[in-house]
């Protein structure tokens, strides 16, 4: 146990491990984060499993929802499992599978409809047209970079992320409205969607243009990000092919339980569907 302490450079050194695996880079990214935390925590402090069942513990009290302690828990145990630090590992929180979500939480499709009306009247035509690409094919929003003129010149992008390789199908209005789009602009390859110094735009622009929509769009910004438009995906598309293996392949899922998690009706639907039994006389 003696001298078993984190330090920059073994983040370091964990950084350049996650690189080597090929994670993604958003990955990479929230298991710096999740360490960095834990580092910020311990200090010069030597790691045991009894500090770091003080920080789990810590965590709790300051009301972190349990997926999230669960989430930073598992990037903690990564690294530990780097540093052959095994003894440190500790065990996440059990937790009943969510059957239902809030209604303050998910976008519904009314909610989208209005955000896309509310860009159009704002003259944001990419904003409009990277909500309606990211909610018609369930891309991730990194994964926006793959949505290239050559890509919806075929109807299909090719998608390479988290180790793993999938096709999207783009539909053909979105194809129609896409080449529109890049064909205004005098675009004729790469991305469609870039800044003006032809950057792909990022995550955090969209989320701040998207945020921007809410108030004169009537939505709660609670629920205004680009990842719920990839939820509001997966519970139209289940609600039609009821297929969730399929849909799970589609998200780029490798757990079927990851796909569960997309397609929790809201506290309403499920009420209704209990009304519905008439089991009460």
């Amino acid at each position: 146990m003696k001298g078993r302490c984190l330090t920059k450079k073994r983040l370091e050194q964990f950084r350049q491990y996650l690189l080597s695996e090929e994670k993604s880079r958003a990955t990479i990214e929230k298991y710096l984060r999740d360490t960095t935390a834990f580092f910020a925590f311990a200090q010069t402090r030597s790691v045991s499993k009894t500090l770091v069942i003080e920080y789990k513990q810590a965590l709790i009290e300051k009301d972190y929802a349990v997926r999230s302690i669960n989430s930073m828990l598992s990037s903690i145990n990564s690294l530990f499992s780097f540093l052959g630090w095994y003894d440190c590992k500790v065990k996440t929180i059990k937790q009943q599978r969510q059957i239902f979500c809030s209604e303050d939480k998910e976008l519904t499709k009314a909610e989208y409809m209005r955000l896309l009306n509310t860009a159009a009247k704002k003259k944001n035509e990419r904003l409009n047209l990277i909500i309606q690409t990211i909610c018609s094919t369930g891309i991730r929003v990194s994964e926006l970079q793959y949505i290239t003129i050559e890509a919806v010149s075929r109807g299909e992008a090719t998608v390479n992320c988290k180790g793993k390789t999938r096709t999207i199908i783009i539909v053909k209005q979105l194809r129609r409205k896409l080449l529109q789009y890049a064909k205004g602009r005098h675009m004729k390859t790469g991305p469609v969607f870039v800044t003006r110094r032809g950057n792909p735009v990022s995550r955090t622009n969209i989320w701040r243009e998207m945020k921007n929509l809410c108030e004169e769009a009537n939505v709660n910004p609670n629920k205004v990000f680009p990842h719920n438009l990839r939820h509001l995906f997966a519970r139209t598309f289940y609600g039609i092919d009821k297929d969730i293996a399929k849909l799970a392949d589609i998200l780029g899922h490798s757990s079927i339980n990851t796909t569960r998690i997309y397609i929790i009706s809201t506290g309403e639907e499920h009420r209704k569907r209990l009304e519905n039994m008439r089991l009460v006389i």
